[in-house]
């Protein structure tokens, strides 16, 4: 029976020294529960922290300083990238879709679950609300659960349900949930954005991230047709093709009339419009970025970003060097899944220059100790603000070629020097 408490240092107190704990992610970061185990952890020892992107974890600090939460991060953001180059917090490199696998095969412990949800209706049944990620099978294997009962987690469908007696502790309190807006998009997104949008059909089916890239190609769909959403998140950008028709999810072979994913991350409008939507489905991460499934629906088009791509075609997404500023994610998963679709691509978009135009993205070999998250191998269409280069089954040179062209004109003569020093080609 589930045991409500009046503080949310009272629904932590079970959690000891060493224990390991799964916390809720993105918009739905219990973070009231998190600034509360920061205080209930200074009296313990190596609170191992798994998660994923946290909204409001500032508070941890102190505790992680003193060795009393050790966070492991499956995904870096703006509070533990620093955490992580300083030694103070681990990342583990893994695609998404295989953490609840982790959790579910006993691979990785977990004893203590913190979750934010939406309150029980009628008959007892909470949901996870704005997401359902890799949390549902979280839940499922800790020993406690803990939650935090908020009046303004909306309530959706698919995976996103947990009953009352699932849940061990709950302390309810309302709160307003993190909010991102839209940001205004740049001339140089606004660019990419078409670009990516001439590679997009009628019909198709999508996977794309949060962001001005996504906002800036969805923007530039208005005119399409029949298109279906098979995504581990989206974010505002989606909401108007929604309410014009262009979004109607009716050429899905997969959940068809759905628009499926893995969690939402953006503004109240967003929150308010999966609230209760039945036609929007939060599923669990390991089915929604398993390669079967994203296979399964025709002309599956995956648009993701990346920090680098060497000229042959490496995709680095999750660090920069040795310096790790994100996550594997699911970007490999859903370019392999989109490729084995009937009609399916891939998409790499990113600006062709970093740091105000000093960088070129586009380099020789990558930066040293690089992760790559998409092998040359498995790369399709890459794209800037400058055209679109297609690898799929092209040679070093014409790889090379290709990269080239869609590169900052400025960086362009040193590339195809550099082509030769590094690859021999001749460019």
């Amino acid at each position: 029976m589930t045991q409500y408490v009046t503080s949310a240092l009272n629904a932590v107190a079970g959690i000891q020294s060493n224990h390991n704990v799964w916390v809720h992610s993105m918009a739905a970061t219990p973070w009231v529960l998190l600034d509360a185990l920061a205080e209930h952890a200074l009296q313990h020892s190596n609170i191992a922290l798994y998660q994923l992107h946290l909204e409001h974890a500032e508070g941890l600090a102190r505790a992680v300083d003193g060795g009393h939460i050790a966070p492991k991060a499956y995904f870096a953001s703006q509070y533990n990238r620093q955490l992580i180059q300083e030694g103070k917090a681990d990342y583990i490199p893994i695609s998404l879709s295989e953490i609840p696998r982790l959790f579910r095969r006993g691979e990785q412990r977990i004893d203590v679950v913190l979750i934010q949800v939406a309150p029980p209706d009628k008959h007892g049944i909470c949901s996870l609300g704005v997401s359902v990620e890799a949390t549902r099978a979280a839940c499922e294997v800790a020993d406690l659960v803990i939650a935090h009962i908020n009046p303004q987690m909306p309530r959706t469908h698919g995976d996103a349900f947990i009953h009352l007696n699932q849940i061990d502790v709950a302390y309810e309190q309302d709160l307003p949930l993190p909010e991102h807006s839209p940001s205004i998009l740049s001339e140089v997104n606004r660019q990419i954005g078409e670009q990516v949008a001439s590679l997009i059909e009628n019909g198709d089916c999508l996977q794309m991230g949060i962001g001005d890239i996504p906002d800036a190609t969805l923007a530039c769909l208005d005119q399409h047709q029949h298109l279906g959403i098979h995504t581990e998140m989206f974010s505002d950008g989606v909401i108007p093709l929604c309410e014009a028709g262009v979004i109607d999810n009716s050429r899905k072979r997969k959940h068809r009339g759905k628009l499926v994913t893995g969690f939402v991350l953006g503004s109240r409008k967003l929150y308010e419009f999966v609230d209760d939507n039945s036609e929007v489905a939060f599923l669990d991460i390991e089915y929604i970025n398993s390669i079967e499934t994203i296979c399964r629906n025709p002309n599956m088009v995956s648009i993701n970003s990346a920090l680098q791509v060497d000229l042959s075609g490496q995709v680095c997404s999750d660090s920069l060097g040795t310096h790790i500023y994100s996550g594997v994610g699911g970007q490999l998963d859903f370019v392999l899944g989109s490729s084995l679709s009937e009609h399916g691509r891939s998409i790499l978009a990113f600006p062709s220059t970093a740091a105000s135009g000093k960088y070129s993205r586009i380099v020789p070999v990558l930066a040293l100790g690089s992760g790559v998250v998409t092998p040359r191998g498995s790369v399709h269409h890459v794209v800037t603000e400058f055209g679109v280069a297609n690898l799929r089954g092209k040679s070093l040179r014409e790889r090379a070629r290709a990269l080239i062209g869609i590169a900052h004109p400025d960086f362009r003569e040193t590339l195809s020097r550099q082509a030769y020093e590094h690859w021999h080609l001749n460019i």
